[in-house]
């Protein structure tokens, strides 16, 4: 698989990484073994980033990865994680001790003395503008708690607040054929500043894998469920923000772009790492089956011109009045 230079910090990821939420919580129940066969399979894919967070299962999927590379020390995996949502979402509480902590419980749920990656887990949008927030991330990497730091946010002007601290090596946005926005402004700066972008719901929670219908119902403890309009947690974490039914009927035209011999759901994702400035994209996978077919998606061509200008056709005609304002 191809393997991209991850800015700043001066090591190649897998172009195709994995996303490991739904190891740990808020997607339905995988077991332990389910979840280790996944992560081997990825890496038998050519997978060498795996995304994580303190918070996904309490830290079940940073346990999960830890156990995973202990019994693999052959396989050099690169381990991005977040922090910030063990307490409330207030400025207040994005100070060193707490980061301290955070990375602390985290060295310790993967087995390692230093973090690879360590990114402010979507926080409030003043925390990007805090000299004194990013000023304890320098520290975390001056005591070797962490290798490099980024953030995760939900709005573009929050990725651009945060491409202009000299110490952030990463930004994870939410990036696909449903979400256009960050190919205005986000990744060209990003480009520009040597940051890394780490592209994240890459198939709009599966909406663009086509296989769900006006019809489908989730599971109760899956966030599909119980967090379509924000109930919980950012509505653009579920199906990028866009309504589920108008989604659904938006995936079907999405679904007539894919070229021969590649599915729906392997069309966005290629849609994705042809972005100029993306470094790796992160689908999840609960599944074997659904780890190698999205590695695959790294081996497909080019997505031609005429299936490009039809994606952004697409999202202008059916996607762009719900979610381009808000994001």
């Amino acid at each position: 698989m191809e393997q991209r230079e991850f800015g700043r910090i001066g090591r190649k990821v897998s172009v195709v990484g994995l996303g490991t939420w739904q190891l740990g919580a808020d997607w339905g129940e995988v077991g332990a073994d389910d979840a280790l066969a996944v992560l081997d399979a990825a890496v038998e894919s050519g997978v060498t980033f795996f995304d994580t967070a303190d918070v996904y299962g309490d830290g079940r999927s940073e346990q999960l990865i830890g156990r995973y590379l202990r019994s693999r020390p052959d396989a050099r995996i690169f381990v991005a994680t977040k922090m910030g949502r063990r307490l409330p979402q207030v400025a207040e509480n994005y100070t060193l001790d707490n980061f301290l902590a955070w990375t602390d419980r985290s060295r310790a749920n993967l087995g390692v003395d230093t973090l690879d990656l360590v990114q402010l887990h979507c926080p409030p949008s003043s925390v990007h503008s805090s000299a004194a927030v990013f000023d304890a991330l320098d520290t975390l990497v001056d005591r070797g708690r962490v290798a490099a730091y980024g953030v995760s946010v939900e709005t573009c002007e929050e990725a651009l607040a945060a491409i202009e601290r000299p110490g952030t090596a990463s930004v994870q946005i939410i990036l696909n054929p449903f979400r256009l926005k960050p190919l205005e402004r986000v990744l060209p700066a990003a480009a520009a500043a040597g940051v890394g972008i780490i592209a994240r719901v890459p198939l709009a929670s599966g909406l663009l894998s086509g296989r769900y219908t006006k019809d489908t119902v989730f599971s109760e403890d899956d966030h599909r469920m119980y967090n379509r309009h924000g109930e919980m947690f950012d509505q653009g974490e579920t199906f990028s923000g866009v309504d589920f039914a108008a989604g659904v009927e938006a995936a079907v035209e999405f679904g007539e772009l894919a070229p021969e011999g590649a599915t729906p759901a392997q069309t966005a994702l290629r849609w994705v790492v042809q972005q100029p400035g993306v470094t790796s994209v992160i689908p999840g996978a609960r599944s074997p089956e659904q780890a190698r077919a999205n590695a695959a998606a790294a081996a497909l061509p080019a997505l031609e011109q005429g299936t490009l200008d039809a994606v952004r056709e697409l999202y202008d005609r059916r996607i762009r009045a719900q979610v381009h304002h808000r994001w």
